[in-house]
């Protein structure tokens, strides 16, 4: 309790900023000093004291400290029973304060250049190889320290620098110093000439990345959501006769702005935000939530975060083959997701391209990386070691998207016989041929982790491979969702069918399987634990009629007659804590609102009906049938349980 204490007081401190800091080497610095050194006699310090520290800014992704400092206190706020799930208890602290979403808040830019596609800081010192890291360290457990002068003394360890610091101020003031990374540095005190502490000061900097498909990447959680008109309505098409009132595809939610027509400049400059914009990569992510979780509870670790997930990657088509994500932007992502990361391992030198003919492959089992592979590999020796790997693979492999798709597509639709929205609908005898060739393709990116990322053969249980959550399961873990349109009203051809979601189900099950007997047989570690969690809480959770809040509303607001029903929309909170930890494509619409130029649609999709199409993505291609804020939050804690046992067992080894 006492480190928590003292912790809290410091970050209060850091916040409103009292610190001192001292960069010259033999400076002698003494704010705030008091008129008197000795207003109480030396002898009534204690023999010896202890000096507690923590790192300023543990998670380096942001490159502001005050952004790390909200969740820090937030974590620090949460109760004993909260801090049992502290990423789920803290999401919810903070959506009472942001219902639009704490990543809009964040001051600053994060350590990632998406016009370049790399993990660089605005201030171009090293990310992926810290040459320092800045502490905060205060005397403990000291009565009276603020009637005495304490002199600080630094002896660091690093060949580069030749002299320590003295820094001489009131003892009740915590210090702030650089600390060489990886020796760090010897730090004592001195009262009156006479050493009362001293403290080796070492950082743990862990490089956690995060790699896989859509349940990686955050999608359906914008960092930045779109906002809504309260007067205006949008038109999808011209009002139909033929159609019921429900059906016609008018008043539905606008965007705020000074757009003309849907799709055009104006418009599609306030689409949703996103931390990576083709991938749909978000702050929101299970995975960098984990990481950001890693960061805080040691106060003596830092956590080098490098995320590359991307919504709609494969094992293949994604971390082996460059993959363009699934936003159209001008800069795509340059290279597959193992390369990016071999280049993030290697900083700022060169991880050269090498070919890869024959090694993946698989005897042909893979055809697609048959011939003409050619990945970035960092050099051994310039390579920094990766301490977690977060994985969320497979689900696009089997086709969770033609799936889900199958389970939601109303029958004898136009829509149906398109395929969709992804091109083809496919069902369980599907699903299960294509789950069939899954464990190759794990079996070739195990090859991967070792020969290119350099990740030993006998430390497997690094790699952290995350189950789905089931989207459809009612709280007895067995009944599916009922049929019904309740949360898909956005597009009238969906309406979920309880029997083709079943079937989704069992072929997510055999997922399930398969992933853990591949996690089994490579030595990965499995985390499942969230999915009893999910239960009850999937996309059919929420009220049809009569909802207390828009949170659980399950209904498409819509301006028919004038009115808007059943709320307004520049009411929905997206970030909002609710029942449901998927988003519905009622949700997605209102959250993500992702829509095109229409020359884009014509020319990468050859579509006509524009307007009816700009519907369907902004029903589907913005999250929809993937979890919420909560939903990755839950997943987060359930793999922050498996990561603090794999980094606690390799801290002991290092020892």
């Amino acid at each position: 309790m006492r480190k928590i204490g003292h912790w809290g007081a410091a970050l209060l401190l850091a916040v409103a900023g009292g610190f001192a800091e001292v960069r010259a080497q033999g400076s002698v610095a003494v704010p705030g000093e008091p008129q008197a050194e000795d207003v109480r006699a030396v002898s009534e310090v204690p023999e010896r004291l202890k000096i507690g520290w923590h790192v300023r800014n543990p998670f380096r992704f942001f490159s502001n400290p005050r952004d790390t400092d909200v969740h820090r206190a937030t974590w620090i706020s949460l109760t004993p029973e909260q801090k049992r799930s502290p990423v789920l208890g803290a999401e919810r602290a903070l959506s009472v304060r942001h219902p639009d979403g704490w990543a809009a808040a964040v001051d600053g830019h994060p350590c990632w250049n998406s016009k370049t596609n790399t993990y660089v800081c605005p201030d171009n010192k090293p990310y992926a190889h810290p040459d320092g890291h800045r502490i905060v360290a205060a005397l403990e457990a000291f009565p009276g320290a603020d009637q005495h002068i304490c002199v600080w003394l630094t002896a660091p360890k690093s060949p580069s620098a030749v002299r320590g610091i003295a820094v001489k101020q009131s003892c009740q003031q915590p210090i702030e110093l650089d600390v060489a990374y990886p020796l760090g540095l010897a730090l004592s005190v001195e009262i009156a000439g006479r050493r009362v502490a001293e403290e080796a000061v070492r950082v743990r900097d862990v490089m956690i990345v995060g790699m896989g498909d859509s349940f990686g990447s955050g999608e359906g959680n914008p960092d930045m959501p779109v906002r809504f008109s309260r007067e205006r309505a949008a038109d999808y098409g011209k009002p139909d006769p033929k159609r019921s009132p429900d059906g016609q595809l008018v008043g539905y939610p606008a965007r705020v702005g000074n757009w003309r027509q849907i799709g055009d400049r104006d418009f599609v400059s306030n689409n949703a935000r996103w931390l990576d914009q083709a991938c749909h990569r978000s702050l929101y992510s299970y995975q960098l939530r984990t990481a950001l979780q890693l960061s805080l509870e040691d106060p003596h670790r830092a956590v080098t975060y490098v995320g590359v997930a991307c919504s709609g990657a494969e094992v293949v088509h994604g971390l082996f083959l460059r993959y363009k994500g699934n936003e159209w932007v001008p800069n795509p992502p340059d290279y597959s997701q193992i390369s990016a990361v071999a280049m993030a391992q290697c900083g700022a030198r060169e991880a050269p391209l090498q070919d890869l003919p024959e090694a993946y492959h698989m005897n042909g089992k893979i055809e697609a990386l048959q011939g003409g592979l050619v990945l970035r590999k960092c050099a051994t020796e310039n390579a920094r070691k990766i301490d977690l790997a977060l994985l969320s693979v497979g689900g696009n492999d089997v086709g969770f998207a033609r799936l889900v798709a199958n389970a939601v597509l109303a029958d004898n639709t136009n829509l149906r016989r398109l395929g969709g929205w992804i091109g083809q609908v496919h069902g369980e005898r599907e699903a299960n041929a294509q789950l069939a060739l899954l464990d190759e393709r794990y079996k070739a990116l195990n090859r991967a982790f070792h020969n290119i990322l350099h990740l030993p053969w006998n430390e497997n249980d690094r790699v952290l491979l995350t189950a789905y959550p089931a989207m459809a399961l009612l709280e007895d873990g067995r009944a599916v969702c009922p049929d019904s349109s309740a949360g898909m009203e956005v597009v009238p051809e969906f309406k979920l069918s309880s029997g083709k979601a079943r079937e989704s189900q069992r072929a997510a099950d055999r997922l399930q399987r398969v992933m853990r007997a591949a996690a089994r047989e490579h030595g990965w570690t499995f985390v499942e634990r969230h999915r009893d969690q999910f239960l009850g809480r999937g996309i059919c959770a929420g009220f049809s009629e009569n909802a207390l809040t828009s949170a659980d509303d399950l209904r498409m607001p819509r301006k028919l007659g004038g009115v808007w029903e059943p709320y307004n929309p520049a009411e929905f909170k997206p970030y909002a804590s609710r029942q449901r930890w998927f988003r519905t494509p009622n949700d997605a619409f209102l959250t993500g609102n992702f829509h095109v130029a229409p020359g884009v649609v014509q020319k990468a999709l050859n579509v006509q009906s524009i307007q009816w199409f700009q519907l369907l993505l902004a029903a589907t291609y913005s999250g929809a049938f993937h979890p919420t804020a909560e939903g990755h939050a839950a997943m987060a804690d359930a793999a922050l349980d498996r990561a603090r046992a794999v980094l606690a067992k390799y801290q002991r080894r290092e020892r």
